[in-house]
């Protein structure tokens, strides 16, 4: 296999956010980080296991984005909410870090009214998407199917390549939608089957967030159960 076949094979679409070059607005179709503006008349600010008003952490508009992951057509926006509890009391099991976060999903703009919830952590911004067409897993996470591994692994004990070099055009560890999960670290598996990997929000200097060190949150959509699981990873 060569290593233009090798690209080809893993090489995948994604709409990535910069935090900047958008004047804020409360428009619909504007993506923000650190605010939620739009809800259903009946929704009420969620609030975690200890009762304390959750982060308005995200605001992705999928409707009109250059590209989206299969698993979320059909949605036209999503809100992310997080607890506070998830700094201080950090425990990277995916199973805790899932319990810290509402993800609400819309697969129409109608009927939602505006709202103004915003995130005292960090500076809110609107998120600018732009497509990008050639991003690629990290080598040491197990996006990379195992008999295509093993030929990448072969051809670089050999001298012949360089998978950084050769493969990987361009990691994108910033806020996305699709590709791959920009693992800090060696990544994870999702265990239960059907979970797959859907969005990152990153730590974000312009917006003054930082994930622990640096950090990332992956989001992973089951949608036959309609189940949300999130990771977290930090340098």
């Amino acid at each position: 296999m060569t290593v233009e076949k090798i690209k080809k094979a893993l090489q995948k679409k994604a709409t990535i956010f910069k935090t900047s070059g958008i004047k804020p607005t409360n428009a619909l179709l504007v993506s923000w980080i650190g605010r939620v503006g739009f809800k259903l008349e009946d929704e009420t600010s969620p609030i975690d296991k200890d009762s304390n008003a959750m982060t308005p952490l995200a605001m992705f508009f999928l409707k009109d984005l250059p590209s989206i992951p299969t698993q979320l057509e059909g949605i036209e926006l999503i809100t992310v909410f997080m607890s506070t509890n998830i700094f201080y009391d950090f425990k990277r099991d995916i199973d805790y870090l899932s319990s810290q976060f509402i993800i609400r999903k819309y697969s129409t703009l109608d009927n939602l009214i505006p709202c103004d919830l915003n995130a005292t952590i960090m500076t809110p911004f609107p998120l600018s998407p732009s497509l990008i067409e050639n991003d690629f897993p990290v080598l040491d996470g197990d996006d990379i199917p195992s008999d295509i591994f093993d030929i990448i692994c072969e051809l670089e004990d050999g001298g012949e390549m360089d998978y950084h070099n050769d493969i990987v055009d361009k990691l994108y560890p910033q806020h996305k939608i699709g590709g791959y999960a920009t693992y800090c670290q060696s990544g994870i598996t999702i265990l239960d089957a059907g979970y797959e990997f859907v969005m990152q929000i990153s730590s974000d200097d312009k917006a003054k967030f930082n994930i622990i060190d640096n950090g990332l949150f992956f989001f992973y959509y089951n949608k036959d159960k309609n189940d949300w699981k999130v990771y977290c990873d930090f340098y």
